[in-house]
């Protein structure tokens, strides 16, 4: 998935770029930040919680330390073969297909998921599939990439694979929704928001954005010659850097998050 969160940011299109080690050296901070999200959820001893998007479980390790039992569900094995590795029930799933998991209905209290969502383009199915999967009541609490995330950094990358030949439209696309039109989606589905809320966050990258561009750019460049990833990534980096790189030298990402708090009919 990267579908798709729970430590999020592995994604359900082009499932197969994910790297549980690079995510690890480059990505930690996306579960590091999360406390906010967390504390939403309020998990709680004896629920059952899905982790829509584990990643490589970081995350669900944590929402599990309170007694909850949860499940965590991803789309690249890579990342759930990491979250095994730390004990988590982890499997390989597209949360656009989380419907069509019959074990799944109406078996959870919660489903959570932490910069996933965006990896997720067709958000009709995924709602569809979170609202089959919790039971009455139950609560859908995420955080994802909200519209104008990383704007400078998309356009960029656009921008280099025009210069390229490459269509910007043919380049891969995230979800990125106003908290407007993601509620209206909600809503749609049954729905009762609770919370949600649309803020920047500014984010420092641990590595810099080699770091970021290594982890996270891979599906935009699937329609350029491998030989010439180093050269587009370059060209991206130095248009960026008057905009995102400090006088210190310390990259920071323009993140912009979309926080929400729903509960099925």
């Amino acid at each position: 998935m990267k579908t798709n969160g729970g430590s999020g940011e592995a994604g359900t299109a082009s499932s197969g770029f994910w790297s549980a080690p690079v995510y690890a050296a480059n990505a930690r901070f996306v579960a590091d930040l999360a406390s906010p999200v967390v504390a939403l959820l309020a998990p709680r001893p004896g629920e059952r919680i899905l982790d829509l998007g584990c990643g490589d479980g970081a995350l669900t390790e944590a929402i599990a330390a309170s007694g909850a039992a949860v499940i965590g569900v991803d789309g690249s094995a890579d990342m759930v073969r990491a979250a095994r590795a730390r004990g988590v029930d982890a499997r390989v799933m597209d949360g656009q297909l989380l419907a069509h998991e019959a074990a799944f209905e109406g078996a959870f209290d919660a489903v959570f998921s932490n910069a996933a969502l965006h990896w997720m383009p067709d958000a009709d199915a995924v709602i569809a599939g979170v609202k089959r999967a919790l039971k009455p009541g139950g609560r859908f609490v995420g955080e994802f990439g909200g519209h104008g995330n990383v704007a400078a950094i998309a356009t960029a990358l656009r921008a280099a694979l025009r210069a390229r030949g490459v269509a910007p439209a043919a380049a891969f696309r995230w979800f990125f929704p106003t908290a407007e039109a993601y509620e209206g989606l909600l809503r749609a589905h049954g729905f009762a928001v609770r919370e949600i809320a649309l803020f920047a966050r500014p984010t420092k990258l641990p590595t810099g954005m080699a770091g970021w561009l290594a982890t996270f750019a891979a599906p935009f460049l699937e329609a350029v010659p491998a030989a010439a990833h180093g050269e587009v990534l370059r060209d991206v980096e130095e248009v960026l850097a008057p905009a995102l790189c400090t006088p210190g030298g310390d990259w920071i990402a323009d993140y912009v998050r979309l926080r929400f708090f729903a509960v099925a009919a």
